[in-house]
């Protein structure tokens, strides 16, 4: 994330949130520090997955980053990672997965401290900081 000339740090983000203000604020957040090219929103862990299982032929239409809800109906953040486990190599090799949350239960930090595909856990609502923090692990668009 580079505020002088806004190039963005990934090609492709996909927002997995049921909530519609949290996919507002994430999505804002993402495109007011030109954070990525293009923003995907996805409001389930079920139409995230066809998505991304649609992209199977194509890997370089797969998201680099997926910011996914840890609290949703249906299938909540951490089912949607027992079924992301089975998505095809290609697709688990390019995305970054950051679970994105308001909860302050530590077991579930714990839980995604310990699942191999999170790479971070982030408290909502995503702001410049933590954006500022995911751009120093990757610094170039992809």
């Amino acid at each position: 994330m580079n505020e002088l000339n806004q190039t963005p740090c990934y090609k492709k983000i996909l927002v997995i949130d049921d909530d519609a203000v949290d996919r507002y604020i994430t999505t804002r957040t993402i495109k007011k520090y030109a954070f990525a090219q293009e923003v995907i929103i996805k409001e389930s862990g079920e139409s995230a997955l066809e998505y991304l299982k649609s992209l199977a032929d194509m890997p370089e239409e797969v998201p680099n980053l997926i910011f996914l809800a840890l609290r949703m109906p249906a299938m909540d953040g951490f089912d949607f990672l027992e079924e992301y486990k089975n998505l095809p190599e290609v697709i688990k090799k390019k995305c970054t997965v950051m679970m994105l949350s308001t909860s302050l239960y530590r077991g579930d930090l714990e839980r995604a401290k310990n699942n191999k595909y999170v790479s971070r856990f982030l408290n909502k609502p995503l702001d410049k900081m933590a954006l500022n923090g995911i751009s120093l692990i990757s610094n170039t668009v992809s």
